[in-house]
């Protein structure tokens, strides 16, 4: 087979850089691993920043978004037993939209399939070589066959844990690390959402995050140790660890059921430097993981693959480099900032090993200064809706 553009990962990165790439007139073709229910299985963020949407809206598949997406204005933190609110659309002008990734996933999906584009799934041990050169290949097995795709790019849209980062050359790659000492433990519940804004819970027994999907299905987060598992957390003692780090409105509001899914996920920030390698490109969770706690990882990704479609058709179209010799750096600029906030945020509201006594004052009165500062209020909130492209 031969392509311009070869795909590696069938995730949100991969499918809306293969729609874009399409919308640009630019071959491409996608292999993943897994099934398409594999997937459409993954539970993950929910928050779109306003750029991500304009992006799905770009290639058609952001009607549903807009339809049954929740619009918000702003946010809630909830400390020393109050609630407060942040309006973020009066500090920047912008709002976000709860839509889950999965239904993200599925509009793309979607979309490829009605645009008749090439995804090859269950494509086992792909391997992208010759990238350092101008013929760069994809092999893959399938059926018992090994088949090829000779390409002239590689987009690496395949995970933290895919192929594309890990066929570098350890000496042509930098990394950075920050292991977060706790996780998060999460569920999925058909109850209508305690508070109609996401409501972020420092308390001293640990963070805790409510959020939702839908006007009818919410998502609980509370801060757990990384040794606990899922099986010590039956529903009921979640539930009542929910209520013992939310203030007394949402204790009063909530809505309890039995979750359809739970999970932990631990904590990290992890940057990998450069973002390109020849004629092979890393994009999304393959070039970097942020906390959950900014909503910033679905969003890094979109952001990425806006640098790299735009670079890539400004190589076909106008016969110059320029766009994907500056991909890495322009996308690092970015995603280097929500690093940054997404640590911030983590910090000054999660119970680390040291927060005791005068830490826990400092997180207090970075709290309250916050929710009094104009200034304060409007640097969160212009990282919170997402920096400009």
């Amino acid at each position: 087979m031969r392509t311009k553009v070869a795909i590696i990962g069938a995730g949100p990165a991969g499918l809306l850089l293969g729609q874009l790439l399409h919308a640009y007139g630019i071959d491409n073709v996608i292999l993943e691993r897994q099934t398409p229910d594999y997937v459409l299985g993954r539970i993950r963020a929910g928050l779109l920043e306003e750029g991500t949407v304009a992006l799905l809206d770009e290639v058609g598949a952001g009607a549903r978004a807009h339809r049954e997406g929740l619009v918000h204005d702003g946010i809630e933190f909830a400390f020393s037993g109050a609630r407060h609110r942040i309006d973020m659309k009066a500090a920047t002008g912008k709002t976000v939209t709860i839509y889950g990734q999965t239904e993200v996933t599925l509009d793309l999906m979607n979309a490829r399939r009605a645009a008749g584009l090439t995804t090859v799934y269950e494509a086992g041990d792909v391997k992208p070589h010759d990238f350092d050169t101008d013929h760069p290949r994809v092999t893959y097995l399938k059926d018992g066959a090994t088949h090829e795709i000779a390409c002239d790019f590689i987009a690496g849209c395949d995970g933290f844990h895919g192929v594309s980062r890990e066929s570098v050359k350890p000496s042509a790659i930098q990394t950075f690390e920050r292991t977060y000492p706790f996780g998060w433990l999460g569920i999925l519940s058909e109850t209508p959402p305690v508070s109609h804004e996401l409501i972020y819970s420092n308390h001293a027994r640990g963070f805790a995050l409510c959020t939702m999907r839908s006007m009818h299905r919410s998502r609980y987060y509370v801060q757990c140790s990384l040794d606990d598992h899922i099986d010590q957390w039956p529903d009921d003692r979640f539930w009542d660890e929910l209520k013992r780090r939310l203030d007394q409105k949402a204790v009063d509001s909530l809505v309890t059921g039995p979750s359809i899914e739970k999970s932990i996920a631990p904590l990290r920030s992890f940057v990998a430097e450069p973002m390109r390698f020849g004629r092979m490109f890393l994009a999304g969770d393959a070039a970097h993981i942020v906390p959950p706690t900014g909503a910033k990882g679905l969003n890094l990704a979109a952001s990425d693959v806006h640098y790299l479609s735009h670079a890539l058709r400004e190589y076909y179209d106008e016969k110059s480099s320029a766009g994907i010799d500056g991909y890495s750096e322009k996308a690092l600029a970015r995603v280097w900032k929500a690093v940054r906030f997404s640590w911030w945020m983590t910090s000054i509201l999660h119970r680390f090993p040291d927060t005791e006594g005068i830490g826990a004052r400092i997180q207090l009165a970075e709290l309250d200064y916050l929710v009094t500062s104009k200034a304060a209020t409007a640097s969160l909130s212009e990282n919170y809706v997402g920096l400009p492209y």
